[in-house]
């Protein structure tokens, strides 16, 4: 009988607190529901204390979730647990967990105590939060380089003290697999407790060795995985959940351990995390990069066609790359349209049918063809619509003079219920579009990156466009997808003008609130 290895998915805390923009809390819940869907038995979705945006997401997520358990962080203070606890308390189930630094660099420099008064902090945090759930998880920050006779006693009190979950994190990412393997032998050896918790790992990428490491710490009796889509997270990432996944499925008769993993969501989920988090995936990425399934060798090429395992030691479908490249014109129906997002594992609650067919009528016109591709695209751009948008492309008409290097734009925006019209010069053809679209909102916003990519292959892919820019101190990310580089550039600086300006009205709001909250105390 296989033994099963727990999933626990830290994309939307360790991975989100890495990326140039914060994500909002719709972009946050379709993630979570991603990650429900394919099989991840806990989702870490944030630090609660560490801002109202933060608390507010973990409710929303713990409310929604019922699949998957629900793990809010904080460290080892009771206002970080109490945090937590107020956000989780809505879910059906839920895990507080908490963590303090061991190593010496770390208990020394960093926290400025002595190893037994983290010891005592641990210990306290630990009972404290089993006052609010019977599920908690208890991280060694720096397990990597902590001495090993300490490591030891701090797993050996966090157990007697109520964790069921103990995390030996390679914070940094600096042990190697015979190594880190061996740290978790020696715990399982030496921590007399240790089979009253799941052991757990947390590896980091700094040397690439985040996934080897983790499965050399499943060797050795761990039960447990924290990892990310994409190995997303801080500095060279974490721990991919791709690589996991497919490792314990291609090689389950060497390791003989299992995951909950729904594999054929893999390429879906992976592609929506790339999509929201503005990080593109690198071309030979392990498992979900463009080249993971790519031949270009003809020696490989010969072999594939007479057997496809030649070299596939795993196939696209397995992890839901559909290879199906059936063109839809603009004389497909709805049940077409309906019928390729079932088979791309799609559910009718995912997408709008009615709204999904009327915007790929639009794109085949323009286009002739429409593939799988656009499908998924043109539900990423549904899913990003939202129903109190302030600002609303209505026209844009661009005219460029390559001899003179100048351009002209005339943007016509829906601003509430009116209708602005204005015109403008610019360097080029985007740059003039951005000046007459900030000339009818009225908006001061600073773009600090833009980058345009395709999405899909050939002469009929999307161009898209994904621009961070700076407002009032905070980050914002806008996407755009269109035909046309400049309507998709327009759409990505319209995304963001709507996401300021939401930012705005929740920043008015605090602040009434807080007027509201003075004056009943006078």
């Amino acid at each position: 009988m296989s033994d099963r290895v727990i999933i626990f998915d830290t994309t939307l805390r360790d991975g989100e607190q890495a990326l140039a923009a914060s994500l909002t809390v719709k972009e946050k819940l379709q993630i979570a529901l991603a990650l429900e869907r394919l099989g991840v038995d806990v989702m870490e979705v944030g630090f609660p204390v560490s801002s109202p945006g933060d608390f507010e997401s973990v409710q929303t997520i713990a409310k929604t979730i019922k699949n998957s358990r629900v793990c809010a962080l904080s460290r080892a203070l009771q206002k970080d647990i109490d945090a937590a606890a107020q956000a989780l308390s809505v879910a059906e189930q839920f895990r507080i967990h908490t963590f303090i630094s061991t190593s010496t660099i770390h208990v020394e420099s960093k926290l400025k105590r002595s190893f037994d008064d983290v010891l005592d902090m641990a210990v306290g945090a630990v009972q404290y939060a089993r006052q609010f759930t019977d599920d908690v998880e208890f991280s060694c920050e720096d397990a990597g380089r902590t001495p090993i006779d300490n490591l030891c006693r701090m797993v050996e009190h966090a157990i007697k003290a109520g964790a069921s979950t103990i995390n030996i994190p390679d914070t940094v990412g600096y042990t190697v697999p015979s190594e880190f393997g061996g740290i978790i032998q020696t715990l399982f050896n030496r921590v007399p407790n240790i089979d009253q918790a799941v052991i757990s790992v947390h590896c980091h990428d700094d040397l690439g060795l985040s996934v080897a490491n983790s499965i050399a710490a499943v060797e050795q009796g761990a039960r447990q995985i924290e990892c990310t889509i994409n190995g997303i997270g801080e500095r060279a990432g974490n721990c991919s959940l791709e690589e996991i996944a497919m490792i314990l499925a291609t090689r389950k008769g060497l390791m003989n351990i299992e995951s909950n993993i729904n594999a054929k969501e893999i390429h879906r989920t992976s592609s929506l995390v790339s999509q929201l988090c503005n990080m593109p995936i690198q071309a030979n990425k392990a498992i979900v990069g463009s080249n993971a399934f790519s031949h270009s060798s003809g020696i490989h090429q010969d072999g594939m066609l007479k057997a496809k395992n030649t070299y596939e030691i795993m196939t696209p479908e397995s992890i839901g790359l559909n290879r199906n490249n059936l063109n839809m014109t603009s004389r497909s129906g709805r049940h077409v349209i309906k019928h390729r997002m079932e088979e791309m594992g799609y559910k009718e609650s995912d997408y709008d049918l009615d709204s999904l067919y009327e915007q790929f009528l639009k794109l085949a016109d323009k286009k002739g063809q429409v593939f799988d591709y656009d499908l998924e695209a043109l539900v990423f751009i549904e899913s990003q619509s939202q129903d109190d948008d302030q600002y609303q492309l209505q026209h844009l008409m661009v005219h460029s003079d390559s001899t003179e290097g100048i351009a002209t734009a005339t943007a016509k925006v829906m601003v509430g219920d009116q209708v602005l019209t204005e015109a403008a010069t610019g360097n080029g053809p985007v740059d003039a579009a951005y000046n007459a679209i900030e000339r009818t909102t009225k908006r001061d916003i600073d773009i600090t990156s833009y980058q345009l990519g395709a999405k899909g292959e050939g002469q009929n892919a999307l161009g898209q466009v994904d621009i961070t820019a700076s407002y009032k101190g905070q980050r914002f990310h806008g996407v755009g997808l269109a035909t046309d580089v400049v309507e998709a550039s327009a759409q990505a600086l319209i995304n963001v003008m709507n996401l300021t300006y939401r930012a705005d009205k929740v920043a008015d709001y605090k602040q009434q609130k807080s007027k509201q909250k003075e004056l009943g105390g006078v």
